[in-house]
């Protein structure tokens, strides 16, 4: 199966209300095109050059997101044209991007990457210092930001009960922050290519598939 095909039976198989991110990032102009014909307009990128790169070849009308771990010193260059960051772990990353958005007079979605996998190598907030955060007087100046939503990765492993456990972990806490945002925060990101489907199980509306679709990284 091509990657026309692959984009198209998932694009039929995900249930309704669930977004499909393409992950094309380390994959060529030549693969995302593929994925574009077959009817893709959300797609992937975690490294800032590769994505600058991609957004300039490619059509106009993607929606790139950038879904890696995001530098402070990289915003500027992405701010003018993302459709979402879902990678935001930081109150300094949220601070510059929205510093950045109010230079050029945009808003730019957000997600907040919580951290729930065992592994302490991954990125995200810790849940209760996140909440802590949002309470304060420096949250409630970023007004060129829009949460729109949390993302997160489960623990890389084969039990499905350590992973399933991670993705009803995310997904109470989206709950109770979605009472407090309301009708904008409408996103929980989880669930990559080998789990999305315990994702879906769990109540992800956004899945982000890479191999899947494009095969191994080139």
């Amino acid at each position: 199966m091509d990657i026309g095909e692959k984009i198209k039976e998932l694009h039929t198989s995900l249930p309704q209300g669930v977004e499909l991110v393409a992950v094309s990032k380390f994959h060529p102009v030549e693969a995302i095109t593929k994925a574009y014909e077959a009817g893709q307009r959300i797609f992937g990128e975690s490294r800032v050059q590769e994505l600058l790169v991609k957004h300039e070849a490619l059509p106009k009308d993607i929606e790139w997101q950038m879904i890696g771990h995001l530098q402070t010193n990289k915003v500027r260059a992405i701010v003018p044209f993302i459709s979402l960051i879902q990678s935001v772990d930081s109150s300094r990353l949220m601070e510059c991007i929205n510093r950045e958005a109010e230079r050029i007079g945009r808003v730019v979605d957000i997600l907040l990457e919580i951290h729930v996998a065992q592994e302490e190598s991954k990125s995200g907030w810790d849940y209760d210092e996140l909440v802590a955060y949002l309470q304060s007087e420096e949250a409630a100046t970023l007004h060129n930001i829009r949460i729109r939503g949390v993302m997160g990765m489960a623990t890389n492993t084969d039990n499905e009960t350590v992973v399933r456990a991670d993705f009803d972990r995310l997904a109470s806490h989206y709950t109770e922050m979605k009472q407090h945002f309301g009708g904008e925060f409408n996103t929980l990101s989880m669930g990559m290519s080998d789990d999305y489907m315990i994702a879906i199980e769990c109540g992800s509306t956004m899945v982000r598939i890479g191999s899947s679709i494009f095969g191994n990284r080139y």
